[in-house]
């Protein structure tokens, strides 16, 4: 059961560390072990289940699921389908969608499952609505701003909200826009560091609604990763440091950072 809360980004953290939800990743093979990891260090329990005959069970009894396209395998094809058929909240990570034609199919096939939340770069944005032809691999070549259309588009297709990642991350809805500025542009420089924000907006579908869910992950990302860069000396050392930010943060950092 969801656990609908206030929306602000203080409380839904701290309601996130008082009921540790479980949480499923179907993602790519790249960043399971990072992703993992930022789940534990934000106090959440990660599952990689994505093997079909038992992603969908194991997704009814998750409290949020995420669906990540990066490395999509004839099998995680399959396990997605049958995760978001269970009808617990899940975010679409649309990897690289537009100029590869099987993830791009099955992105709009997932879609018709409304995803509580859409999560990606500007161009992934832009091309699942049918308004762009992708980034350059999963580079974006726009920015939030031009796929601000593209999103309302699709959040209003879907019934859910819409996250396009960037230097000042956009969320919106059918009639909600929020604007989470900051962050550090290390997140680029290492593996796993958009895909681990989609985990973490599916971990927050378990306490709060989407648009909630999305603007507060984003909040955590920029407080988290201007701490870590503050800490390191590099990509290698920031990753690092980036997990301990992840666990350090509390409620009261999220003051502010969230602007309409």
């Amino acid at each position: 059961m969801v656990v609908r809360t206030s929306s602000s980004p203080s409380t839904v953290l701290a309601e996130l560390r008082a009921t540790p939800p479980l949480v499923q990743c179907i993602t790519n093979a790249v960043v399971t072990n990072f992703t993992a990891n930022a789940l534990l260090a934000l106090g959440t329990s990660p599952a990689m289940c994505d093997i079909p005959g038992e992603a969908g069970l194991f997704a009814g009894i998750a409290r949020g699921v995420l669906v990540n396209l990066g490395t999509p395998t004839a099998e995680q094809r399959d396990a997605a389908r049958e995760a978001v058929a269970a009808g617990t909240p899940w975010v679409l990570d649309p990897v690289a969608v537009g100029a590869l034609p099987v993830r791009t199919a099955l992105a709009h096939d997932l879609l018709e499952a409304r995803p509580a939340i859409v999560r990606g770069n500007a161009s992934e944005i832009l091309a699942l609505a049918g308004a762009g032809a992708g980034g350059r691999g999963v580079d974006s070549t726009d920015s939030p701003e031009a796929a601000l259309d593209a999103a309302r588009a699709l959040a209003i297709r879907t019934g859910g909200t819409v996250a396009v990642s960037g230097p000042v991350d956009l969320i919106v809805d059918a009639v909600r826009e929020a604007r989470v500025p900051g962050g550090s542009v290390l997140l680029t420089r290492v593996t796993g560091g958009g895909c681990a924000l989609g985990a973490a907006m599916a971990a927050l579908l378990a306490v709060t609604a989407g648009f909630a869910a999305a603007t507060t992950a984003s909040a955590i990302w920029a407080v988290a990763s201007e701490r870590a860069e503050a800490a390191s000396s590099g990509p290698g050392s920031f990753a690092v440091a980036f997990l301990d930010a992840l666990a350090a943060i509390e409620p009261v950092d999220l003051h502010g950072r969230v602007a309409s």
